[in-house]
This record gives structure tokens, C-alpha cells and sequence, in this order.
């Protein structure tokens, strides 16, 4: 596959199935090549990101373009594994969206404090879901210059998911 054909690559930690199907449908419905991966907890996140324990092959686990996360996970949250990401040289590059249920100003400012990229309140219906896609392939995929990345334009229609569960 040639740079202007090249999938973006976008990492979900999410622990909820039905809040992670729900973000598969919606870039499902987006048209832009894409592989999407999904882990169900910080601690599996951060395996992913660094190729650790299940997550050896970096053919099966790569390097991000994008994460979403969710803050309100099991063993390590969605804060503990950010603040991880972003104290780790490796890691830190990697842009960071939170999407979370949570609407507290803390929340939202301890994400931007820990050097998040952005904080998505999660919708509650798929067509508001595909329009906060839509919003995120324009920006993270059109507008920015991902690090590492050569742009994609007028893709073709690469899906990919890989969920890994927890």
C-alpha cells in the first residue's frame, strides 16, 4: 500500500462492549481507511503501546496513530494510563482523545493537565457518534500532520478491527 492509500491506525481503550461497538459502527460509516484496535483496560493499553505481554508482534499491535480512551476503566484507568503515555518518551507523541461519559470539570482539566489532546463527552446515539468520527477524521487525519506520517488523501476504503478482549 502506497502512503496516499496507507490505513490510519486507531487504538480504542474502551472496557464497556457495547460503548466499543458502537465506536465500530460509527467509523464503519465513515469513509476513510482505517485499522482500528481495541483493549479494555489501561494496563492493556499500555501492554499494546509497548508491545508487552500478549502484545509482541507489532504487525498485530502497532503504533497508533490516534487513541481514544475512556477514563473509567478497571485495573489502571483511563488518568493513570494517560499520565503514563505522556511521562514515557516513546509514548508521549502518540495523540491522546479522551471519551468519557464524564462531564466534571475535573475530569476534563486533569485531561488536559496530563496532556491530552482532546475530551470527548460520549453521545448517546450512533448518528451522534458518526458525526464525532466525522469531526475526528477532518482534524486528525485532514488537517493535522500526524508525526511519522505521510497525509492521506482520498483513500481508499481500507477497514480493519481488531478487538482484544480483556
Amino acid at each position: 500500500m502506497d502512503d496516499q492509500n496507507q490505513a490510519f491506525t486507531i487504538l480504542i481503550a474502551e472496557d464497556d462492549s457495547r460503548e466499543g461497538v458502537l465506536v465500530q459502527t460509527a467509523f464503519r460509516q465513515v469513509d476513510m481507511p482505517y485499522n482500528l484496535y481495541a483493549v479494555s483496560d489501561g494496563n492493556e493499553l499500555l501492554n499494546f503501546l509497548r508491545n508487552q505481554g500478549r502484545y509482541l508482534d507489532s504487525d498485530t499491535a502497532p503504533r497508533p496513530d490516534l487513541v481514544l480512551l475512556d477514563l473509567n476503566m478497571p485495573r489502571k484507568d483511563g488518568r493513570q494510563a494517560l499520565a503514563e503515555m505522556k511521562a514515557d518518551p516513546n509514548l508521549r507523541g502518540i495523540p491522546v482523545v479522551v471519551i468519557s461519559d464524564s462531564s466534571l470539570q475535573e475530569d476534563i482539566l486533569r485531561t488536559y493537565d496530563l496532556g491530552g489532546a482532546g475530551f470527548i463527552i460520549k453521545p448517546p446515539t450512533l448518528e451522534k457518534m458518526v458525526e464525532i468520527v466525522k469531526i475526528l477524521k477532518q482534524y486528525w487525519f485532514e488537517v493535522v500532520e500526524l508525526a511519522g506520517r505521510a497525509r492521506v488523501k482520498n483513500g481508499k476504503d481500507i477497514h480493519s478491527v481488531q478487538f482484544y478482549p480483556g
